[in-house]
This record gives C-alpha cells, sequence and structure tokens, in this order.
C-alpha cells in the first residue's frame, strides 16, 4: 500500500510492525551492526524510550493543554538522544542523525527558572506525589535519571554525543520542578520528607 508524505508527493511504501529480525535476540543499529537486545547501547536508548512514555503519559493528564508545547518539544528531543544513543558509526551514515542543540539544553535550563519563580524555597525533602499528573512527572523524572544512569554506563566503553547526557541531567531536573508546579496549579502543597 502507497501513501502521500504529508507536505510532499514522493511516495513511501507502508512498513510493517513486525520484521522478525529480533526473534533470535538481537537488534540492527543505525548505520550497521547487531548486537544482543541487552547490550549496553540498546539498554540505554531503550531507557530513553521509557522515559519518553512516561513524559507522553505524564502530558496526557488533566490539563492536558498545560505546558503541552513544552512537553512536545522535550518529547522530540528525546527522539533525537534515542537515534544518537542508536547510531554507534554515524560516519558510516548518507544522513546521520541531526545532533542535539545545545539550545534545547538553553530552552530546559528558561523553563526551570521560569517555573522555578514562580514556586516556593525548597527547604527539605518532598514527597513525590500530589495531582495525578504531578504523580505521573515524578515518575517520569525517575525514568529520566533511569535513562542517565543507562548512558552513563554505556559512555564507559563507547564514544557517545556529550550533549545526550547533558540533556538527560537538565531534564530530570526539569521534570522535578514540573511535578512541583503541576501540583501547585492543582492547589496541593508539598509535602515535605
Amino acid at each position: 500500500m502507497s501513501s502521500r508524505r504529508p507536505g510532499g508527493g514522493d511516495r513511501f511504501r507502508r512498513v510493517k510492525i513486525y520484521t522478525r529480525t529480533g526473534d533470535a535476540g538481537d537488534t540492527g543499529l543505525f548505520g550497521g551492526g547487531r548486537v544482543p537486545k541487552d547490550h549496553p547501547r540498546v539498554t540505554a536508548y531503550g531507557e530513553v524510550d521509557a522515559a519518553n512514555a512516561a513524559i507522553g503519559f505524564a502530558a496526557s493528564l488533566e490539563p492536558a493543554s498545560w505546558e503541552s508545547a513544552l512537553f512536545e518539544g522535550i518529547q522530540r528531543d528525546l527522539f533525537t538522544a534515542g537515534a544518537l544513543l542508536a547510531t554507534p558509526r554515524p560516519d558510516k551514515l548518507a544522513s546521520p542523525p541531526a545532533p542535539l542543540p545545545a539550545a534545547r539544553v538553553t530552552a530546559l535550563e528558561q523553563a526551570i527558572d521560569r517555573l522555578d519563580t514562580e514556586l516556593p524555597a525548597l527547604e527539605r525533602f518532598i514527597l513525590p506525589g500530589g495531582s495525578p499528573k504531578a504523580a505521573a512527572l515524578h515518575v517520569a523524572r525517575t525514568s529520566c535519571r533511569r535513562a542517565e544512569r543507562a548512558v552513563v554506563t554505556l559512555g564507559r566503553s563507547e564514544h557517545l554525543p556529550a550533549e545526550v547526557l547533558v540533556y538527560l541531567n537538565r531534564l530530570s531536573d526539569l521534570l522535578f520542578v514540573l511535578a512541583r508546579a503541576a501540583n501547585r496549579a492543582a492547589g496541593h502543597p508539598d509535602i515535605q520528607w
């Protein structure tokens, strides 16, 4: 079956959801090569994907329009990060994945600063929870930290784009602030530990 690409006349064929190429427990990487599905590279981009899904879930909770543009930008960035992690040899590709620009980290920092000015100063640790959206953002934050740890592990044995680790580190900080801001918007004060 053929379709037209949005905004263009080029045709492309429908891609099957299943390929059967990974049935033996390995997977292909961008640029060639296959590795076991429990390889640190696959773990790293898999954890980034899990963080992306957790953010998508949190963003879908009411109020779904709250910070929706910010969430969409983050999810797009995480797809870029995953593509970079899945490409051990970008030099082997005619069209390597686009880099994650430093400006995207700056955008996260600006969002942190914007949201944090509206929050009470932190004096103690807070318990994750509160409104459903805030609780989901705390889950996304811990998922992001797990992705960050997986990227650190991979970076011990293979060269990685440094911006991926910086992005994940800043993103987990933003998710913490977003959780606090979501609670404040819902009328839930922070519960201190």
